[in-house]
């Protein structure tokens, strides 16, 4: 047996592992990409742009099962999520075309900053999504617009990269339109599930995705991801803020070490 015979399982082991632990984390508040894409870029042969295409195939496996999970306990509002799962599907199909063109490293420090002032807002605010407390009435037209708006640009992000998008749509929906921790989970992963369908839409026709690595990676995400959303929905918006500050943590130490050490 050749030596790419016997490290393969090895390599899909891991994988599946990853995606285990990441369709936890995404399932209770987004980040799970930060758990993936380095496993990814660890395997050899793997470039940067296939690692970002394949991640998406485990991604959205565990987002289409946790956003499943959640829509049977929390129902959605459909009137604002779907157009919002629309533009964030738009946006990350142009995110994805992207990708190949501009380079990560301008990106990180503006990226690296906005989680620090996330973090910052949240710590400062504990209550901050405990409780929905609406700023706009669901039928207004900037509930609708800002929605729609988190997710166009919240999706081109995700097609671009995607680490921290599901803790981007969870703080967006929080801060801008009041919902709690526990509700803007549900719904960013019915959009970010969204985001995953529109950059596969660009990244499978050119041939980027590595399928047996995306599919150990998909899964160990549909077991995380059932997981994560019971956990979620058993523990409350407590639970999911707590969560939210780690994963936002986790990713600030990773964006910030890349950064000051370079490719």
């Amino acid at each position: 047996m050749t030596e790419a015979a016997v490290s393969l399982p090895v390599i899909l082991l891991a994988l599946f592992a990853a995606g285990l632990l990441a369709g936890w984390v995404d399932a209770v508040v987004g980040g799970g990409g930060l758990i993936q894409l380095p496993v990814l870029l660890l395997v050899p042969g793997v470039s940067p742009l296939a690692a970002v295409a394949t991640n998406k195939v485990g991604s959205i496996a565990g987002t289409a099962v946790s956003a499943a999970t959640y829509m049977r306990r929390i129902p959605p509002d459909l009137s604002a999520v779907v157009p919002a799962a629309l533009c964030a599907f738009l946006g990350a199909v142009g995110g994805a075309m992207l990708a190949a063109s501009v380079p990560e490293d301008l990106f990180t420090p503006i990226i690296l900053a906005a989680l620090v002032l996330v973090a910052i807002f949240t710590l400062l605010k504990p209550s901050l999504g405990a409780e929905a407390v609406l700023r706009y009435s669901d039928r207004s037209r900037r509930y609708h617009a800002y929605s729609w708006l988190i997710g166009g640009i919240v999706g081109v992000y995700d097609g671009m990269l995607g680490p921290g998008t599901g803790s981007f749509l969870v703080i967006a929906f929080v801060s801008i339109i009041g919902l709690s921790f526990l509700r803007a989970s549900a719904q960013a992963k019915v959009i970010n599930f969204a985001t995953n369908v529109g950059a596969l839409a660009f990244f499978i026709p050119q041939g980027h995705v590595v399928w047996e690595y995306g599919l150990a990676l998909a899964l160990g995400n549909i077991i995380g991801g059932r997981l994560g959303s019971r956990t979620a929905l058993d523990r409350g918006s407590g639970f999911v803020r707590i969560v939210f500050l780690v994963v936002v943590g986790a990713l600030i130490l990773k964006l910030g070490f890349d950064f000051l050490t370079g490719p």
